[in-house]
């Protein structure tokens, strides 16, 4: 798949990076280049894998030179720098637009400059009817990506091409919910629910790079990719949790919503269903080719193809609920050593 090529990873140092890296470092990948500006995290993994395929950049994706230097000799990019806190983007919204939008433009220019084959950005479900600054910067950015695609496509350039994924949220990565309930569990204490019917989608940090691997081989320039990820309430996820590490306090408090928070997050707009091409565990939906002349006779086909009235023909996205053994299995193929629970009986202790 990645034979004999250069992959640069963006926000390299972070769970999809580790999760990466775990999966390629053993194979026949030429080179992976792991771009981001934590220091420490990148010394942490230098001396973790002690690999001479890995190479190391200190940067921002908000500086285009150190960005654009980073890219030679490179073949594909996957995108995952990212500020991705909803609270400390709504009190930082200023730095959310300079990271997440002009930093994904200094990506896509500096890769179309150099010829990369593929670029991979990763987003969220955010992005969908955006409420918060992390979300309505992440849409904003993958409108950058789109207008490079259809610039890309207006000149005929298929040396480069540019995709985008969406993610549902990422099993036991750092300051996610479950990382949060079982160190309360370990302590003994409630766990703190903001709202016991808040729906989420729940997707493991290997399925989410097997979703930016299909979208590099199977998608085209301004292409989206979704995951079917399993969907599942707060109050199910916490006492999933409660019941697999047999909790002494099984007591649950409820602390309403943080800034920026929905009650149900969805990963694909009522227009994108229009779209949409249902591929089994995953979703495509490409970029919409349209240009400003809605009276074009090919545009005006189009336009009709998606009209938002209840008529429209949608795709229906049928995901899976998240269940009790989901859970088990995602601890054991993806536990975290941030979370510290050593004490905690987990599943794999238990066989």
């Amino acid at each position: 798949m990645l034979s004999n090529k250069t992959v640069l990873l963006t926000g390299g140092t972070g769970s999809f990076g580790n999760a990466f890296i775990q999966r390629f470092i053993d194979t026949d990948v030429k080179k992976i280049v792991i771009f981001s500006r934590d220091e420490d995290k990148q010394d942490l993994m230098r001396n973790e894998y002690r690999n001479s395929k890995l190479k190391f950049v200190l940067g921002n994706v908000r500086d285009y030179d150190i960005v654009h230097d980073a890219m030679r000799g490179v073949d594909i990019v996957f995108h995952a720098g990212a500020l991705k806190q909803v609270p400390s983007c709504d009190f930082a919204p200023l730095e959310a637009v300079k990271t997440n939008i002009l930093g994904t433009d200094n990506i896509l220019r500096a890769a179309i400059d150099h010829g990369v084959e593929d670029v991979i950005c990763l987003s969220t479900g955010k992005a969908v009817y955006p409420i918060n600054a992390m979300g309505l910067s992440k849409a904003l950015m993958e409108k950058v990506i789109i207008n490079r695609a259809r610039q890309l496509d207006e000149e005929e350039n298929t040396t480069t091409t540019l995709k985008y994924i969406r993610y549902s949220n990422v099993f036991a990565t750092r300051g996610s919910a479950v990382n949060i309930f079982t160190k309360q569990i370990k302590e003994g204490k409630p766990i703190t629910l903001t709202h016991p019917e808040m729906k989420r989608s729940i997707m493991t940090v290997d399925e989410a790079v097997e979703l930016a691997l299909f979208a590099m081989e199977n998608g085209e320039s301004g292409d989206l990719f979704v995951y079917k990820a399993r969907r599942t309430t707060l109050q199910n996820l916490a006492e999933c949790l409660q019941e697999i590490y047999n909790a002494k306090n099984r007591e649950i408090e409820i602390i309403g919503a943080r800034h920026g928070e929905k009650m149900e997050e969805t990963i694909l707009s009522q227009d994108e269903l229009v779209r949409a091409i249902d591929l089994g565990s995953f979703v495509r939906v490409p970029m919409d080719k349209r240009g400003l002349n809605y009276m074009d006779k090919d545009n005006i086909k189009e336009n009709k193809r998606n009209d938002l009235d209840k008529d429209t023909v949608r795709l229906e996205m049928r995901v899976p609920s998240l269940t009790l053994d989901d859970v088990r299995l995602m601890i054991d193929k993806n536990w975290v050593k941030e979370c510290d629970l050593e004490d905690l009986e987990t599943p794999s202790d238990k066989d």
